[in-house]
């Protein structure tokens, strides 16, 4: 699973003199809630939607109307924007992406193509959207729990319990769970799947949902 599969191609972008209000205006628009800067062709920042608004002086201020539109006219996404920019790459895992957002705190990657060029962005929206395709969510039938040793074998096993109904998805973790044991959370569809519970249980394998 590739980020280039996931991520919205060709994004809006914006030039480094490009006025605040005028980003704000296109993030408005397009439903967006970042936008990369580019300048000669290059990736040079991104700014976000709450970036762009902090930057707006308070309705508390007391400057006046005309000094705020003044400032206002001045301010241009190159004040605003964040650098250096951390980045994706079209061809590389969607974990990979996923966990680099969550290390440095974003919602959201610029991604850079095969020879150095702004291709897309991958958002944490795209993260989530592949995350529920991969646990098969809108393919139905039904999502089993296994608790089991962390040993070779263990995943071959339960498979045999669980035929002759179908595997769509399987994941695993050992966040919780005792030392020497890995929990396995598979969505199993088609023939048998009623009592695929049952079958797993007489097989000697805990089944916590």
């Amino acid at each position: 699973m590739l980020v280039r599969d996931w991520m919205t191609p060709d994004p809006i972008t914006v030039l480094p003199d490009t006025p605040v209000m005028d980003a704000l205006k296109i993030l408005k628009e397009r439903g967006f809630r970042r936008l990369p800067v580019m300048q000669g062709g290059q990736l040079v920042g991104i700014t976000t939607r709450k970036d762009l608004k902090d930057a707006v002086p308070n309705k508390a201020t007391t400057l006046s109307v005309w000094e705020l539109n003044y400032l206002l006219s001045k301010l241009t996404v190159a004040e605003m924007m964040a650098r250096p920019v951390i980045t994706a790459s079209e061809g590389e895992y969607m974990e990979d992406a996923a966990l680099r957002m969550q290390e440095h705190a974003v919602g959201g990657l610029p991604v850079i193509g095969e020879f150095g060029q702004l291709c897309g962005i991958i958002t944490i929206t795209d993260v989530l959207r592949a995350f529920t395709n991969i646990m098969g969510l809108r393919e139905g039938g039904k999502r089993l729990t296994l608790d089991m040793p962390d040993v070779p074998g263990s995943l071959a096993r339960a498979t045999q319990a669980i035929q002759p109904s179908n595997i769509i998805s399987v994941a695993t973790y050992h966040k919780d769970t005792e030392a020497g044991r890995r929990r396995f959370v598979m969505r199993v569809t088609g023939e048998g799947v009623r009592d695929v519970r049952a079958r797993v249980r007489d097989a000697g394998i805990d089944v916590l949902d």
